[in-house]
């Protein structure tokens, strides 16, 4: 794609509308720039139509099928004003309803004066021969939504701001949008909508709203809530919103905790005393924490009364399995027996799997009907091949799905319609937020038992909270550890490395041998080119490991190692451009039939088919890895196929979507790759931590290669600092279970 750095301004009338999407705004259209000088605009410009003039600015672009274009950034529409005009206007299908015939009755019948009658006279409409009364109310609607939103497109585009904001404005507000927009221009910023604060700042600004007004300040507030959720924090005590609230407006401190006042009152935060901290909560995680808390509490404290002897039950299980329990998985069985919630943890090759095992066949035992799940579709499909028992998500688990207008998510299952079972294990419990934690707890009976599974070391969840964690260190809830290595006897150097790592300790990196490598590049430009080597010829050539059950990762997104380049650089040595592979230009990148690519965000209501079209489902979520089939710029979509499910997304929700030949840390956890190649840099000193090392090495099932300087590594494994978090799930747990903090 060529573009110049400035943008031009183009000015002509449509000529033809070439295709159009009413759900997002996108349109190709014909521009007559002049008599001689025809051009193809591709844009968001919903409604366009043949006879309006328009301003249009934007960049020239080059498309490797359809070549030169004008991408439209901004559009300043001018509707017709003469008769042929207006008549050209309507009779290419401007106004749903009106065809040629009509247009020039129409038009005869009140020549430049027509747009006034339609948006506002359609009795007079209604007295033209063949109109009813009703057909002229419809037309005059039709066309009132269209004026609606080209009003709104205009007010929108004046400031700078995004034209795809106008359509999710008046897709969720209608006609109300603009007037709305004008009293309180942070409503961009709210989540449906999904402008930024910045740019709903700006809007504000430019219409003259006082810097110190109540609702920027209420505006600021409630926006470092939300980003700090992506931060994993559930409150922010009330002086650091405070001061973070005022230094992100330019306002006094005080009046920031007015402000937190008067949302606290109004409910739009919740404010509470807990742990001798003032901590300011959005509503929703204030809920999910104290309402997860209360379920929790309630299960650690409930013992079943079973009449199953645990020593002959051990005694079949072992003669079945072939196998004998260690001292420490005998005790999980008994716990699990005894009580309504455990928690089982420990790093790889300590036994958890069989401990699984165990637990599923004494509960078929007990005549127990019990589910197993996992956060992502990975750790699903891994714990359904380990236990030989189906596993599903936790979303799918719930039946997850996006409200009506489009903002919350909700669940299916809940406190009135609970789960269909007598236990529930859970696997990869680290990854659960407390928002998910609530919505589990809420939809499992009160008689039903839970058992919590996973590594307590790795990384904590991307979402708010830290919830395993926190379950483990109230140390009110019955809890194994285990510890002893038993997987392929030890001698898994990947396995022994990461209990090394865990501990503290510095593995002999440069011992090349077995399933662990080091290879040392001083320069990142040398990392990478290695890193291409050994995905794109080295493993799959020499060690027969295709190139999809690698995975390249990284603890940062930045920098010549972080994910962003590394995609790039990786996208050139495995998928390169050649002339059968169609592209789509998004942003900065460049999608590609053949590549592999990441789902940033869960989208409930994505429709799925499988591969041989026999089976039909719902929902993609975040982290869910797939590969490009096929762009279809005619029909403006993209086919990305999820490991058998068949996705299809409009142009318009390339958002959703980015690229995964290499991915973070964060984004991994959860799965499991036959072999991984760790990029190692010097990066924010929050990423090189021991936890993102650990983390990395143990999503490695038969090989493990790091790439960089051995020096880095070293250095994430002495610094075992973990980010804060503000939470008080721990303290609730036990305070609900009368112990002091």
């Amino acid at each position: 794609m060529d573009q110049d750095n400035e943008l031009i301004e183009l000015t002509g009338s449509v000529s033809a509308v070439i295709f159009k999407n009413e759900d997002n705004g996108y349109t190709v259209l014909r521009l007559s720039a002049s008599e001689d000088d025809e051009v193809t605009v591709v844009g968001c410009i919903p409604f366009a139509a043949v006879g309006e003039s328009m301003i249009i600015s934007g960049v020239w672009t080059t498309h490797s099928v359809h070549g030169r274009q004008f991408k439209a950034e901004f559009s300043q529409r001018i509707m017709p004003d003469t008769e042929h005009a207006i008549y050209s206007f309507l009779a290419n299908g401007a106004i749903k309803g009106i065809g040629p015939a009509m247009a020039s009755l129409i038009v005869h019948a009140f020549g430049t004066k027509t747009m006034d009658v339609l948006e506002n006279h359609p009795d007079k409409l209604a007295e033209l021969r063949g109109i009813s009364l009703g057909k002229a109310k419809q037309i005059s609607q039709e066309f009132r939504r269209q004026a609606a939103m080209r009003r709104l497109m205009e007010f929108i585009c004046s400031f700078g701001l995004r034209p795809v904001l106008a359509m999710r404005v008046y897709r969720y507000y209608g006609d109300q949008g603009l007037e709305l927009l004008r009293e309180n221009p942070y409503l961009l910023a709210s989540s449906h909508i999904g402008g930024s604060f910045a740019e709903a700042d700006l809007m504000a600004q430019e219409i003259g709203m006082d810097a110190a007004s109540p609702q920027r300040i209420h505006a600021a507030v409630l926006f470092e809530l939300k980003h700090n959720l992506g931060n994993g924090h559930c409150f922010i005590p009330r002086e650091k919103l405070a001061a973070v609230t005022a230094q992100l407006i330019g306002v006094e401190p005080e009046l920031a905790q007015q402000s937190i006042e008067q949302l606290n009152e109004s409910g739009q935060l919740v404010q509470e005393r807990i742990a001798g901290v003032e901590a300011c909560y959005l509503p929703e995680l204030y809920e999910a924490e104290t309402r997860a808390a209360e379920r929790l509490a309630a299960l650690a404290q409930s013992r079943c009364r079973e009449t199953l002897r645990l020593d002959a039950v051990l005694e079949t299980l072992e003669k079945e399995q072939k196998i004998r329990y260690a001292p420490l998985q005998r005790r999980v069985l008994e716990l699990a027996l005894d009580h309504r919630l455990v928690v089982l943890t420990g790093g790889p090759g300590t036994g958890k799997t069989t401990s699984v095992r165990a637990i599923l066949a004494m509960y078929e035992r007990l005549g127990l009907k019990t589910l197993l799940a996992a956060p992502t579709g990975r750790a699903a499909k891994r714990m359904s091949e380990l236990t030989g028992h189906e596993a599903i998500t936790i979303h799918r688990l719930l039946g997850a799905k996006f409200s009506e207008d489009g903002e919350h998510v909700i669940f299916s299952k809940n406190e009135n319609d609970l789960l269909e079972c007598d236990a529930l294990i859970l696997d990869e419990c680290s990854m659960v937020d407390i928002l998910l934690m609530r919505a589990l707890i809420d939809a499992l009976p009160l008689s039903a038992r839970l058992v919590m599974v996973g590594d307590a070391d790795q990384l904590p969840s991307v979402g708010p909270g830290n919830v395993f964690s926190a379950i483990i260190r109230s140390g009110v809830v019955p809890m194994v550890r285990l510890e002893e290595i038993f997987r392929q006897k030890g001698s898994s150097r990947i396995v022994q490395n990461a209990h090394m790592i865990n501990r503290g300790e510095h593995p002999r990196l440069s011992e090349n041998t077995g399933d662990f490598f080091c290879l040392k590049r001083m320069q990142a430009a040398g990392s990478v080119d290695t890193i291409c080597e050994l995905l794109a010829k080295r493993l799959p050539e020499k060690m027969q490991i295709p190139c999809e059950e690698i995975q390249v990762l990284s603890p940062t997104r930045k920098g010549e190692l972080g994910t962003i380049n590394l995609n790039v650089q990786l996208q050139k040595a495995i998928n390169p451009a050649a002339p059968d592979k169609r592209e789509k230009n998004y942003g900065e990148l460049v999608f590609r039939e053949g590549d592999r690519v990441m789902q940033i965000r869960n989208n409930y209501d994505a429709l799925w088919q499988s591969a041989d079209r026999k089976i039909n489902g719902v929902g993609v979520f975040n982290g869910d890895i797939g590969r490009i089939l096929q762009i279809d710029h005619a029909m403006e979509q993209m086919t990305v196929d999820f490991d058998g499910r068949i996705i299809s997304y409009g142009f318009d929700a390339l958002m959703e979507l980015e690229h995964a030949w290499a991915i973070t840390v964060h984004k991994a956890q959860g799965n499991e790759y036959r072999a991984c190649i760790l990029a190692l840099s010097p990066s924010s000193q929050m990423l090189m931590t021991r936890d993102v090392l650990y983390t990395a090495v143990t999503r490695a099932k038969e090989l493990m290669i790091l790439v960089g300087d051995e020096q880095t590594a070293y250095q994430m494994i002495d610094n075992s600092r973990q980010s804060k978090r503000y939470a008080a799930f721990r303290v609730r747990l036990r305070n609900l279970c009368g112990v002091d903090v």
